[in-house]
């Protein structure tokens, strides 16, 4: 039996990401045992997955030298025929050279990649030349294509009954997946200040609404507050940041009629959802390869020219020019679908 290991310990987009080489993967090797490192924080989009043999979670904030270690040895104790990083960090180049593996695959630019069998060129798009950049998800395949062939990975994820019922204990109605009159869930919040839509904008949206469509804000435990004051601000939105599992979060987006997000995990999630999604993109471009993988996504982006504009591949926390058009700029009038406008 062919046992393959990947490696994803960055942010949660990005373990969303990870899926469509485990997808493709377990497509042409259905009987390969595929185990799976990841971040403290990101398991949940994995609870009861099909394809994940072993769940392997580092602990980055609470002794995360010690703890890598401790993955490390428990690496040790398997020989793996594929060890696959998805990464270009130290961490997880020495991780991948310490497991035992027949084969160690990783991108050019780790650190620690002149020790790996297999070194894949890591390339990020030009925003100047948007219609030959590749996704996200065409740099993953390039880890995984003499393993498996040239076509593009999707990724998936896998909600189960509990979760799906879990979002029903936090509706008034639930059919089918369905919310009588239909809903929308809206993403407001981001890591990154620049990639994050503005309060002010979000809550233009959801004011702009139709008044039967339901809104849902969603996200983390951390995002509940700037949720609240939105919805506040707003008159209308429930808040169901922090209130559900990230599987269920998955199964609320797919069920609704449009999701609002920033560039950012909620984002991905869609996409593995099949969900519709509405993404607004402020500092970053989507030439950087982390858009909509999916015919139901749409990107609303500044329609200026701003020769600021990326200001950088992962945002910042403040505006570097001070004004922040790439933001401002965008009418929530053109971020809201047709099927959910007054």
């Amino acid at each position: 039996m062919k046992q393959i290991l990947v490696i994803q310990t960055a942010f949660l987009g990005d373990a969303v990401l990870v899926t469509s080489i485990l997808e493709k993967l377990h497509a042409f090797h259905p009987d390969a045992a595929i185990d799976l490192v990841v971040r403290k924080g990101n398991e949940g989009l994995f609870d009861e997955h099909p394809f994940v043999r072993r769940l392997l979670i580092w602990d980055k904030r609470s002794g995360k030298t010690g703890d890598l270690f401790r993955i490390i040895g428990e690496l040790r104790m398997t020989e793996y025929d594929d060890i696959i990083n998805a990464q270009r960090f130290f961490s997880t180049g020495l991780m991948t050279v310490l497991a035992r593996g027949k084969e160690k695959i990783g991108y050019d630019k780790n650190p620690l990649s002149f020790l790996f069998s297999r070194k894949v060129k890591h390339v990020i798009g030009d925003p100047s030349t948007p219609l030959r950049t590749p996704h996200e998800v065409d740099r993953l395949n390039a880890l995984i294509e003499h393993l498996t062939d040239k076509s593009r990975p999707l990724p998936r994820l896998y909600p189960t009954e509990k979760h799906k019922l879990e979002v029903h204990d936090h509706m008034a109605t639930w059919s089918h997946g369905h919310v009588a009159g239909g809903y929308v869930c809206v993403a407001p919040a981001s890591v990154w200040f620049t990639k994050q839509w503005p309060e002010a904008k979000w809550i233009e949206l959801i004011r702009s609404a139709a008044a039967e469509v339901r809104v849902y804000l969603i996200g983390a435990p951390g995002d509940a507050e700037l949720c609240e004051r939105i919805a506040k601000a707003a008159g209308r939105g429930e808040i169901l940041a922090g209130k559900l599992s990230l599987l269920g979060t998955a199964a609320l987006m797919h069920g609704a009629t449009m999701n609002y997000v920033n560039d950012s995990a909620p984002l991905h999630i869609a996409s593995a959802m099949n969900a519709p999604v509405t993404v607004v993109f402020c500092s970053t471009v989507p030439a950087f390869g982390f858009g909509p993988l999916r015919e139901n996504g749409r990107i609303v982006e500044t329609a200026e020219k701003l020769d600021c504009r990326p200001c950088g591949l992962h945002g910042y926390s403040a505006c570097p020019r001070g004004h922040f058009k790439c933001a401002l700029n965008i009418d929530p009038r053109t971020v809201l679908s047709e099927t959910t406008r007054h």
